[in-house]
This record gives C-alpha cells, structure tokens and sequence, in this order.
C-alpha cells in the first residue's frame, strides 16, 4: 500500500439538472467510488468503463433525486453497496420514487443504503480513505467527503463555486448551513480544492474570499 494513494477524479453531469456525478478512481489499485449518481446511468456505466475503474461502491452526499435518483439502478447492475448519506435524510430518499415523475426523472428509485453516514466516519475504496463530514443545511443529513492527502473535497450541494447551497427546500436552515461551511469546511484548509454537485470546481479560500454569501467579508457584516 502506498504512503499517500493518488486518486483520479472525472466529473459526469447527470439527469436534466446537470448534476455532477464524480468518479474517484484509486491510482494503485485501478479500484474506486462513484459519487451521486442521479441517473443517466448507462453513460455513468461507460464512463466507469472508459476510465478503467473496478467500481467498489456508491457513495451519496444527500437524498434530493438529482443526487440519489440512480443509486438503485446502478447498485442492482454492479453489486456494489451504498454508502451515505446520514440518517436525517431518510425522508428524501423515500419520496425518490414518488417525486420522480414531477422532476422529469421517471426511472428513479428509492433505495436504503448499506450503510448510513456519521460525522467523523470514513470510507475507502482501493487503498484510498475518506473522512466524512456531516453538513446539515441544504438537507439535514448532507455529508461530505475529504481525502487530506490529495487537499480534495466532494462537498455535494453545501457550497458552489460563487455560490451555497439551497435551504427552501423541506428542513433545510440557512443558519445550519452557513455554520455546516465555517465550521466543518473551512478548517480543512484554504488550499482544499472542492468538487461541488454543480457548477465549477473551486477552492475554499477562493471562495472565503469572493463567495457573496460566506466569504469572510460577507460574514463580517
């Protein structure tokens, strides 16, 4: 096992939103993960294939159906199990199936996850371990993951290149959200790059420093 396993990143948008549905592939052990996959899950299949990735798991930040709306479906093709989001969002994921039709996503499923989520928890693929960080506020139990190594994060719909999450949705809390962003991604470091569920990559610090809503100018108000 290496000192520090590299990981191969590839963002696939996904469903009619756009999502960004992102392969973590371990360099040394040709093993990985696939994060949110909503749907559009034959291009997901081939893309995992392009990349020459044995997929190891599925891993979910929160229950909204652009991110979870295909878990089902591609768990029941490779086998593998799911992992995430935390438990709070057990509600989101029930209404997967009866929301589909109304977001223009018919095929998506509910599903329940091997595994529920904890802040402090990790997940691995390959010799690759991520920490994972439970940021309530866009949902109550969005999670995020981080690799130290790498100075890598997939942070779902919490934070945006320019922008955050939404919190008008059932249980969402602009206040949770905004503490969720100082207080359990900001300390990761200036230099974390983040991978958000849409948009543009993007960096912490560029964003404590430009984004409108939780730069730290902005929050010095």
């Amino acid at each position: 096992m290496e000192q520090n396993p590299a990981i191969q990143a590839a963002i696939v948008p996904v469903t009619p939103f756009q999502q960004n549905c992102t392969l973590f592939r371990c360099t040394a052990t040709g093993r990985g993960a696939i994060v949110d996959p909503g749907g559009d899950i034959d291009r997901l299949q081939e893309a995992i294939e392009k990349m020459g990735m044995e997929l190891e798991k599925i891993l979910i930040t929160h229950g909204h159906i652009d991110h979870a709306g295909g878990a089902a479906e591609l768990a029941e093709r490779t086998g593998v199990p799911i992992e995430g989001p935390h438990r709070d969002d057990s509600f989101w994921i029930d209404t997967i199936e009866t929301d589909g039709p109304e977001w223009g996503l018919a095929d998506a499923r509910t599903f329940h996850p091997n595994r529920w989520l904890e802040d402090g928890d990790t997940v691995s693929f390959g010799d690759i371990t991520m920490e994972v960080r439970h940021c309530p506020g866009h949902t109550p139990g969005h999670v995020i993951f981080f690799h130290d190594g790498m100075r890598l994060a997939s942070v779902g719909d919490v934070l945006f290149k320019g922008s955050i999450g939404r919190t008008d949705f059932p249980r969402g809390n602009f206040d949770d959200l905004v503490k969720s962003i100082t207080t359990r991604l900001w300390p990761l470091g200036d230099d974390v790059t983040f991978i958000p569920g849409h948009g543009p990559v993007s960096q912490f610090g560029l964003e404590r420093q430009t984004n409108p809503f939780v730069s730290d100018q902005a929050l010095a108000r």
